[in-house]
């Protein structure tokens, strides 16, 4: 799966986009868990799938757009990773086991780590980074707590639904800051040259 590297000002437009998207997604899917969710234990077992799902998908495309596989393996370990949690909570739905937090605690934890390992991969060549470090370190360590608060009767979905709120949190943050970053560039290129 190799493809070709993109150039700083297209791997900048994309990981923009991307992360601006991951926050509107995540922001849609926190509405849903505090609102709809609490009425319908279908639709609460959907919630539950689809978010390990998206982490997949938004991983997967990320490492395709910025070099592939091998360019970015942390991000295709966590898209792997986030796949296995999917199925996992599917699975034990179709059982009609418990979704225990220590399934999302453990993911939480190994995507969190894989996060920051990829912002700091990227940090030299890439704005925005110091914000997904920060999201990455915290995603580690609520992946603990969930764990910790395993056995204490704590709702699953909105204890993730709270998780995905900072994330979401994260995301927007590192997309306006590169948007902003990138206006001002263009805004002294402009002075520069006139």
């Amino acid at each position: 799966m190799s493809h070709p590297i993109p150039t700083s000002l297209q791997r900048a437009a994309w990981l923009r986009k991307l992360y601006l998207v991951r926050a509107a997604f995540s922001f849609a899917w926190v509405a849903l868990a505090f609102t709809v969710a609490g009425r319908s234990p279908a639709f609460t077992a959907v919630l539950l799938i689809v978010y390990p799902a998206w982490d997949a998908l938004a991983n997967l495309l990320d490492a395709r757009m910025t070099g592939g596989a091998r360019a970015n393996p942390t991000q295709m370990l966590n898209a792997w990773i986030s796949t296995i949690v999917t199925v996992a909570v599917a699975v034990s739905l179709v059982l009609e086991a418990r979704i225990d937090l220590v399934i999302f605690g453990a993911w939480a934890i190994v995507s969190g780590l894989l996060q920051l390992a990829t912002a700091i991969r990227r940090r030299k060549g890439d704005r925005g980074q110091w914000v997904m470090m920060l999201s990455g370190a915290q995603s580690a360590l609520a992946g603990g707590l969930f764990i910790a608060r395993q056995g204490t009767g704590a709702p699953v979905l909105q204890t993730l639904a709270g998780y995905a709120a900072v994330g979401a949190v994260y995301f927007l943050i590192s997309g306006l800051w590169m948007l902003f970053r990138r206006g001002a560039q263009g805004a002294r290129a402009a002075s520069s040259s006139a």
